[in-house]
Formats: C-alpha cells, sequence, structure tokens
C-alpha cells in the first residue's frame, strides 16, 4: 500500500477533513517504495527494500495548532488520529506567525516520475554491484558505493478544498575506489530521475582512472590558486550559500544579503554577471513538485539574474507582515552554465588545481558565508591543460559568495542530488580560491 493510486488516496483525506471538528484541517498522505544495495571492500554487504505509507494531520483552532501522525488507516485509526490532533491543538499556546491553510489552488502536474525507475528490481541493483566491482578487481583496485532508488507519492487535502497528487521518482548512485595500498582514491556521483540514463560502465570508470592517477600525491605549498571545482565539488558550496537566500535574514540584517542600514540586497550586483540561478519546477533535467510545503503552486523563479540578486524567499507569514507578494519555496535549484566539460575547462588551463570533491564544509562566519572544508578522492596539479600530477588534498576557506566573483569560465551544468534537493550545478574555473592548509586524508 507504500505507493497508493490518487483516488485511494483521496479517499483517505475526505474522511480525515470529514472527521475533524477543528477552525480549518490540512491533511497529507506520503509513500515510499526504496531499494537499495551497499558494497565494500569488494562485496556486496547489504541490500533490501524499505516501504512506508504516512499520514499526517494539522488541526488549528484560532492559532492554536495540534498535530498527529500514523501509518494505519482504517477508519477508527482515522478518528483516533484527528482526535489526538485537536486534543494537542486546544492545549497549545496560540502561534503569533499562525498562517491559515491556502484556499483551492489549481496546480499543472510536473514529470517527476519515471517509469524506468520505478521498476528497477533486486537484480538490476546486484548488476549495478557487479559492474562496479568486477573492473575493480581486474585492475587490483576496491570498491565501496551505495545505490539508492525510490519512487514516491504526495497526496494532501484541507478544509478549504484544495487538493493535490504526484508521483515522484529518484535514484542516487556514489562510488568510491582506492588503491590496494589506500594511497590513492577515486570517486564519483549520479543522480537521475530517470534510471534508463545511468551507465554504471562508464561511471566506475571515472572513480577507477582517479583513484590510479592519486596515488603518490605530492604536497604544494597552500595558498592562492585557479582551480576548477567539478560540478560535486561546487554543489555543496553553492547549496550552502542559497540557505542564506532568506528575505526574513536578510531584512533583520543576519545575512550577507542584508545591507548595512537595514533592508535586503535585492536589486544589486552581488556577483559576477555570468551567474543566472533560477528554481524552476518544469525544467526537464530536475523537475520539481508543483507545489510547497504550505500547497502554493510553484513557479519559475528567479533568484539571481546577470548577477543582480532579484528574488528572496519569503515564509508567507513574513510577505504578509512586508506588504509582498507570497511566493512558493522553490523545490531545485538552477544554475546556468557554459557548454563546455570539466576535460574541456582543465584543456584550456596553463596551471591550476581540479578538485573532484569537497566534503567536512562547515561555517566560519555567515554574514560573508566564509566557509571551511576538506577536497579529497582526486586532487590534481593542471599545467599546459593536463594533469600533471596528484597532490595531497587541502583544507580550504572561501566564501561562494568571493567565488563568484572570481569566475574565470563556467561549464556545463549537471544533475547533483543534495539531502533531497535536486540542484543542476556547472563545473567553475574560478580565480584566487584559497587553500590554507594540507591534509593527508587520501
Amino acid at each position: 500500500m507504500s505507493i497508493m493510486t490518487e483516488a485511494e488516496a483521496k479517499t483517505i483525506l475526505d474522511k480525515v477533513i470529514a472527521l475533524s471538528t477543528a477552525d480549518e484541517c490540512i491533511a497529507e498522505l506520503s509513500g515510499t517504495i526504496d531499494g537499495n544495495i551497499r558494497f565494500a571492500l569488494n562485496n556486496v554487504s547489504t541490500s533490501g527494500v524499505i516501504s512506508n505509507t504516512d499520514l499526517s494531520v494539522r488541526v488549528a483552532f484560532g492559532k492554536r495548532v495540534g498535530s498527529a501522525s500514523i501509518n494505519e488507516f482504517s477508519d477508527a485509526a482515522l478518528a483516533r488520529v484527528v482526535k489526538r490532533a485537536e486534543d494537542l491543538a486546544r492545549l497549545a499556546p496560540e502561534n503569533p506567525e499562525f498562517m491559515p491553510a491556502v484556499q483551492r489552488q489549481t496546480y499543472r502536474a510536473t514529470d517527476t516520475f519515471s517509469a524506468a525507475t520505478a521498476a528497477i528490481t533486486p537484480e538490476d541493483r546486484a548488476e549495478v554491484a557487479r559492474a562496479s566491482i568486477a573492473p575493480c578487481k581486474a585492475q587490483g583496485l576496491i570498491a565501496a558505493g551505495f545505490l539508492n532508488d525510490s519512487q514516491s507519492f504526495v497526496a494532501f487535502a484541507n478544509s478549504n478544498g484544495n487538493f493535490g497528487y504526484q508521483r515522484a521518482t529518484d535514484m542516487d548512485y556514489t562510488c568510491t575506489v582506492r588503491t590496494e595500498d589506500g594511497r590513492g582514491s577515486g570517486w564519483v556521483a549520479r543522480n537521475l530521475q530517470d534510471a534508463s540514463r545511468f551507465n554504471v560502465d562508464n561511471d566506475i570508470q571515472i572513480a577507477m582512472r582517479k583513484a590510479s592517477a592519486s596515488a603518490d600525491a605530492q604536497a604544494l605549498e597552500p595558498g592562492k590558486y585557479t582551480v576548477i571545482l567539478e560540478p560535486a565539488a561546487a554543489a555543496g558550496l553553492i547549496s550552502f550559500m542559497f540557505n542564506f537566500f532568506d528575505a526574513r535574514s536578510a531584512d533583520e540584517g543576519r545575512s550577507f544579503l542584508s545591507k548595512a542600514g537595514g533592508g535586503n540586497k535585492i536589486g544589486e550586483q552581488v556577483f559576477d554577471p555570468r551567474v543566472n540561478v533560477y528554481a524552476d519546477p518544469r525544467h526537464p533535467e530536475a523537475p520539481a513538485l508543483p507545489w510547497d510545503g504550505d500547497g502554493l503552486p510553484r513557479d519559475r523563479f528567479v533568484m539571481i539574474e546577470n548577477g543582480v540578486v532579484t528574488n528572496l524567499r519569503s515564509s508567507r507569514y513574513w510577505a504578509e507582515k512586508q506588504g509582498r507578494p507570497a511566493m512558493a519555496q522553490p523545490g531545485n535549484l538552477i544554475m546556468e552554465g557554459g557548454t563546455k566539460s570539466t576535460s574541456d575547462l582543465v584543456r584550456e588551463t596553463q596551471r591550476g588545481i581540479l578538485v573532484t570533491r569537497t566534503w567536512y564544509i562547515r561555517m566560519v562566519d555567515p554574514q560573508t558565508v566564509l566557509l571551511t572544508g576538506l577536497t579529497r578522492d582526486g586532487t590534481f596539479y593542471i599545467e599546459n591543460g593536463e594533469l600533471k600530477y596528484p597532490l595531497k588534498n587541502f583544507r580550504f576557506n572561501e566564501s561562494p559568495v568571493i567565488m563568484l566573483n572570481n569566475i574565470d569560465e563556467l561549464g556545463r551544468s549537471v544533475r547533483m542530488g543534495d539531502g533531497g534537493s535536486t540542484m543542476m550545478i556547472p563545473a567553475m574555473r574560478l580565480r584566487d580560491f584559497t587553500f590554507t592548509s594540507l591534509s593527508d586524508a587520501v
């Protein structure tokens, strides 16, 4: 019962709404079937399928809100979960930032479902593991990775007559390949909605080449260098910065987008003119659900245009308080790039450093979005358009705001997954990227 049809979901939600005696009621059903396989030391370690379906109910008496959830759907169970939510609401203090449920909305479906991904079998997952492990064994390398595929549905309704239903799929693959002596490491990741576009044979070769090439890494003095960040290396830094694209934190002086004298930097040139970032639920490579968590319809939402900050996200409460129209919270992040691959950027670089991956990223200064983190799984010195030798990994201290003002060239944008959020991020060649120390990790 993990994946309900629209009719099945609506029947349950209608019952929940009818059972409530509160001033308003919002009910949401969600279900997932997650398949996975994990391998390490060139052997499969775990595999399985997890399925789950949940119902959450939120009710309000005035500004007093209560919520409860359950994973059974008999009439008696539905009555219990509604009563529990209402009992909690009567006990709750008033929420000064309470916003009522949205009125009936019209949603335009987005292409979030792939039959190929939903049809993945345990045998398919086993074949991915075999295709990852076998070539590594043949070359004396050691593979460790994880494949997760998911199909899901979400449906919601409220006492104002609003209703939505949609299915979605997602697939994530990561693999780390090490040399037998542990001195070389390579990595590859792939996030897709449509599994028919996945080619494990090509992807594993990327990780294997980097693992073999990254042994015998040499130390390079920390400092400022021209770098090429592969999309995966750039994604963690860029996504961190967009956590601050919030109107309230900017208006209240808590963000790098706050103005010294009050207000925010909407309309100001903050980045290089080549920086264009937006959200679009109908993007063909990274579709998102057509509504946000409040049930507002999503549409194209431009955040940066030609380096100028054009919009910041606002909660419904903050939008109303500031007299602004409410806009749905974005469901993806699209950063436009160019047409060149990472390899093309390398070939056109006289001297620089190629970074495969960044990790363990932490905030240093929220006001400038200064971040610190480490490189890993393949860092190389570039000379005359070639990867000359592997480098020991670095710790970096860098702000994505500064990065996006030091652009030399942007490559082709690639789909990346980040904790359930989908992004399109380009490879980047950047000037004066700051490495502060060396790391012995590979």
